[in-house]
C-alpha cells in the first residue's frame, strides 16, 4: 500500500498516465504499471534516477550527471535538525528549510525526543521540504543511539517511547551475537517507523582505558567479542549479513581507530583529551575490533577525534593530525588494506575552530555549543585548508557542518578535483538508493505509535536487561531474597520492590536486608568544558565522603547489605567487597529488572566485559591502549556467578 504522503499517491492522474506511456515507448510495457511514478524533478517524465526498476548504481550515475556543484557539495555535509523554540514540540522547520533549499544539504541528525507519531510526522515534514527542491533528493535522517539508558549530548539520546534495552556493555556481558542481531532488527523497525534511516553506531572502540567516559557504549575490552557483536549489530540494523537492503538502517561504525586509548581517560571531544597513544601491538587490537562491522559491510565508518601517536603504517609514522585528516588511517589502512568501499563520515565539528572558550573555559565564560570545535592537529590551518585536507585524507562527508562555502571555495579554486567530489557524492547517494528513499521516504505516523515501544518488544528488552546483570559476590547465600523479606531501600523504587513480593520498611532496624543502588564513582574534573561537564571522568574507587558508600559502611556491620552498581566504567570495589554480602552489577536495567534478579524471579547471566582493577594506583600504572592489563585485578574479565 502506498502511503498518502507519498509523491506517487499525490501525482496527478494525467501525469501518471504520461509516465506509463513513456515507459511503454521505451519498451518497458511489462513493468510500466508497477514502476513507482515519482517525478522528483517535476519535468513530466520518469528519468533514470527516478526509475526503481534500474539498479542503484545506474540511478546514481544518472543523478550525478544532473547535479550542480552546489548540490554535490551540499550532499557532502551532514547537518543538524534543531528543535523549534519552546513551547513548540518539533523541528524548527524554517531553519530546516534553509538548510535543505539554500545549502542543498540532504543528510541531517535528529536529536528530537517526542512521541513516535509526532516524530514520524515531523520527519515527513522534512521530506516534504526536500521534495520541493530542484531534483527532489530525499533527506537521510540519522541519530545517535536511542534504545539505551544513558543520555549524553553528542553520544546518545533517550526518550520518545523507543524500546529500552541494556547498554551495549550489557550485550557484551551476555556475549550472544544472536541477541545483538535481534536487537538490531527491532531497533531498525523502530527507526524506520519514525523516518530515521541512519544509525551513528555501533561503537566498535575497545574499552582499554578504565577512566574513559565512553566505555559504557562499547562492547567491552575483548577485541574478538567486540568484533563479533559489532558485526551482529550491523547485520541487524542493515537487514542482512551482506550489507544494506531496502527497509534497513544504514550503520556508521565508529570510531576508526584507537579512540579508547585516551590517557587519563580524557575524551577527545575536549581539547585536553586530543591525543591518544598506542604502539604497534595495541593498535592492531583496536583495528581488529572493527573486523566484524567491516565484514558485514557497514554503510559508513566514522573516524575518531584524537591524534594517534606512537603508531607507524608501512614503515611511516602517522601524521600528527586527527583521524579525519589522516590519509594513512583512512585511505591507506581502511580503504587500501581493509578494502572498504563505503562512505566515510567525519565525526562532528572537526573543521570548526577551537577558540579560547574551547581551550580554556572558565566559570564566568564556560564553553557553549557555539565554541565547540575539534580540529586536532590542524588548528593552524584555515577552514578551507581543513576541508581540502579532509577530502584528500578520504572523507566523503563532514559531520556537523552546515556552511558549504569553504568546501565550495576549495573546489572552485581547483584544490579539489570535481572527480574527487563525484567519488564521495556517489557513495552517499548509493546509501540513499539502497535505503529505498528515492522511491518513498514517507512513513505512516499512525503506525509509528504501534511499532515503537510495542509491549511485546519491550518484554524482550526487559528480559535482556535481566540477563545482562552480573552477580559478583553472594556471601552467605544472601540471594535470592526470600519472598516477603523486609527490605530497606536506597535509590530503588518501593513500588517495584513490592511488585516483586518484598516488604518495604522505612527503618533499617526493622529490615532483614538493605538494598543500595549506586553508580560507578566519578569526578567532574573539567566542569567548564561543554563535554567535560557532561562526562564522568576521574576516579573509579569508593571513598569516605561518598554518600552511598557511607551508607554501606554504616549498615553493613549489623544488616546484610546488597550493593547494586550501575557500571558505566570499571568500578574499583576493593573496599566494598569486604562489606557488602552481595554485589550486583548492572549495565542498563530498570528497578523492576533488578528486583527480579535479587529475588530469583530472573537469572543474571552476565559476565564482566572488562576487568575491575583493585586500586587507582594500578589504574594509573596500566597502559591506556591495552585491554585488561592492570597488575592485580580484583575481578578478571569474565567474572560472574551464574
Amino acid at each position: 500500500m502506498v502511503h498518502p504522503e507519498s509523491p506517487k499517491w499525490r501525482l496527478a492522474p494525467q501525469l501518471r498516465q504520461a509516465c506509463v506511456a513513456a515507459a511503454l515507448a521505451a519498451g518497458l510495457a511489462g513493468a510500466a504499471e508497477a514502476a513507482p511514478a515519482r517525478d522528483l524533478n517535476r519535468n513530466g517524465r520518469i528519468d533514470p534516477y527516478e526509475d526503481s526498476r534500474l539498479a542503484p548504481q545506474a540511478r546514481t550515475e544518472d543523478l550525478l550527471r544532473r547535479m550542480t556543484l552546489e548540490e554535490k557539495v551540499g550532499t557532502m555535509l551532514h547537518g543538524s535538525l534543531w528543535d523549534a523554540p519552546a513551547p513548540a514540540k518539533g523541528y524548527d522547520l524554517a531553519a530546516a528549510g534553509r538548510l535543505i533549499a539554500a545549502h542543498k544539504i540532504t543528510s541531517v541528525i535528529s536529536r528530537l525526543t517526542i512521541p513516535p507519531a509526532l516524530l514520524a510526522a515531523q520527519n515527513n515534514a522534512i521530506q516534504r521540504l526536500a521534495a520541493r527542491t530542484r531534483l527532489g533528493i530525499p533527506v537521510t535522517i540519522s541519530t545517535d543511539p536511542r534504545n539505551h539508558f544513558q543520555a549524553v549530548f553528542g553520544a546518545s539520546t533517550t526518550g520518545g517511547g523507543f524500546s529500552l534495552w541494556p547498554e551495549t556493555l550489557g550485550f557484551a556481558a551476555i556475549g550472544d551475537p544472536a541477541l545483538v542481531r535481534r536487537f538490531g532488527e527491532v531497533a531498525r523497525r523502530e527507526y524506520r517507523a519514525v523516518g530515521i534511516h541512519m544509525a551513528l553506531s555501533p561503537q566498535a572502540d575497545l574499552a582499554t582505558e578504565p577512566r574513559w567516559p565512553r566505555v559504557t557504549a562499547t562492547f567491552g575490552a575483548d577485541p574478538a567479542l567486540v568484533s563479533a557483536l559489532a558485526g551482529a549489530y550491523v547485520e541487524g540494523f542493515q537487514g542482512s549479513r551482506v550489507g544494506l537492503v531496502p527497509g534497513g538502517v544504514a550503520t556508521a561504525a565508529k570510531h576508526w581507530v584507537g579512540y579508547g586509548a585516551q590517557p587519563d581517560g580524557f575524551d577527545a571531544h575536549n581539547q585536553y583529551g586530543r591525543r591518544a597513544r598506542l604502539d604497534r601491538d595495541s593498535f592492531a587490537q583496536h583495528v581488529a575490533a572493527f573486523d566484524g562491522a567491516l565484514a558485514a559491510r557497514t554503510s559508513g565508518i566514522m573516524p575518531t577525534y584524537p591524534v594517534i601517536e606512537g603508531v607507524a603504517l608501512h614503515g611511516r609514522p602517522l601524521p600528527a593530525v586527527g583521524a579525519g585528516f589522516n590519509r594513512e588511517l583512512l585511505t591507506t589502512l581502511l580503504r587500501g588494506d581493509h578494502r572498504y568501499d563505503g562512505m566515510i563520515l567525519s565525526d562532528w565539528a572537526i573543521t570548526s575552530d577551537c577558540p579560547a572558550a574551547c581551550t580554556a573555559p572558565t566559570a564566568d565564560q564556560p564553553q557553549t555549543r557555539a565554541a565547540i570545535g575539534m580540529p586536532w592537529g590542524v588548528e593552524a590551518l584555515s577552514r578551507v585548508d581543513r576541508f581540502v585536507l579532509g577530502v584528500e585524507a578520504g572523507l566523503d562527508q563532514f559531520g556537523g557542518v552546515e556552511d558549504p562555502a569553504p568546501l565550495l571555495a576549495a573546489v572552485r579554486a581547483g584544490r579539489i578535483p570535481q572527480r574527487r567530489i563525484d567519488e564521495s557524492v556517489r557513495r552517499i547517494l548509493l546509501v540513499k538508493y539502497r535505503l529505498g528513499l528515492f522511491d518513498d521516504p514517507y512513513v505512516d505516523a499512525g503506525a509509528a505509535g504501534r511499532i515503537v515501544g510495542n509491549p511485546a518488544i519491550q518484554a524482550e528488552a526487559d528480559a535482556a536487561q535481566r540477563r545482562a546483570q552480573v552477580v559478583l559476590d553472594n556471601r552467605g547465600g544472601l540471594l535470592p531474597l526470600r519472598r516477603s523479606a523486609k527490605v530497606w531501600l536506597h535509590k530503588l523504587d518501593p513500588a517495584a520492590a513490592r511488585a516483586a513480593g518484598l516488604i518495604v520498611v522505612d527503618d533499617p532496624a526493622a529490615a532483614d536486608v538493605a538494598l543500595i543502588r549506586t553508580g560507578t564513582p566519578s569526578e567532574k574534573l573539567h566542569p567548564h568544558h561543554f563535554f567535560g561537564a557532561r562526562q564522568n571522568e576521574g576516579r573509579l574507587d569508593f571513598r569516605d565522603g561518598d554518600p552511598d558508600y557511607a551508607l554501606l559502611k554504616r549498615l553493613a556491620p549489623t544488616l546484610p547489605t546488597a550493593f547494586v552498581i550501575d557500571m558505566d566504567r570499571p568500578a574499583i570495589l576493593t573496599n566494598v567487597r569486604d562489606k557488602a554480602k552481595a554485589i550486583l552489577v548492572t549495565f542498563g536495567a530498570s528497578d523492576a529488572a533488578v528486583f527480579d534478579v535479587l529475588t530469583g524471579r530472573a537469572r543474571a547471566e552476565g559476565r564482566l566485559p572488562f576487568e575491575l582493577p583493585s586500586s587507582m594506583a594500578e589504574v594509573a600504572a596500566q597502559d591506556p591502549a591495552r585491554p585488561d592489563d592492570s597488575a592485580r585485578p580484583l575481578y578478571p574479565r569474565g567474572a560472574g556467578i551464574r
